[in-house]
């Protein structure tokens, strides 16, 4: 029986998501148009993170096609910008190409006080993943869980 054909790795990929970064650790906010990726990201940047991309965020990786960091950037057309929902499209200072360090899935809501730690995987590499949190703490607890290096805690 012969092998399975081998596909080659994608050098990159668009993902629909909103991306911003504290210093060079960036969070992906990604979920379904509507779901408020681009109003948390314009809250993550009042609180001093700064955008990378809004919308649509480029992916690719870091030496190599599946190998070091997941890193995210603008496409050319939209960078520098994003959508405030009734309001327009307003221009950002944004960083180019930033290390994913977490993601965010605005289409699931956190349910758990204390959620045991979830990953998912873009691109092979394996990121820690959190839900939609309705509270006024999220955005200043996303900024926190990029500022340090988050293990678990006993």
């Amino acid at each position: 029986m012969a092998a399975p054909p081998q596909t080659a790795p994608v050098p990159h990929q668009i993902l629909h998501a909103s991306c911003v970064a504290a210093g060079q650790r960036a969070v992906l906010i990604t979920g379904a148009a509507g779901s408020g990726k681009s109003g948390l990201a314009l809250m993550l940047m009042a609180f001093g993170a700064t955008l990378v991309s809004d919308d649509r965020t480029v992916l690719h990786r870091d030496g190599g096609d599946y190998g070091g960091d997941l890193l995210a950037s603008a496409p050319p057309s939209i960078a520098g910008l994003i959508e405030a929902r009734g309001v327009g499209i307003l221009k950002a200072a944004a960083q180019t190409v930033v290390p994913v360090r977490l993601v965010i899935d605005l289409d699931r809501t956190e349910t758990k006080r204390l959620p045991e730690p979830r990953d998912t995987v873009l691109m092979g590499a394996s990121l820690p993943l959190l839900h939609k949190v309705n509270s006024p703490h999220f955005a200043p607890a996303i900024l926190q869980y990029l500022k340090v290096d988050q293990e678990p805690v006993e």
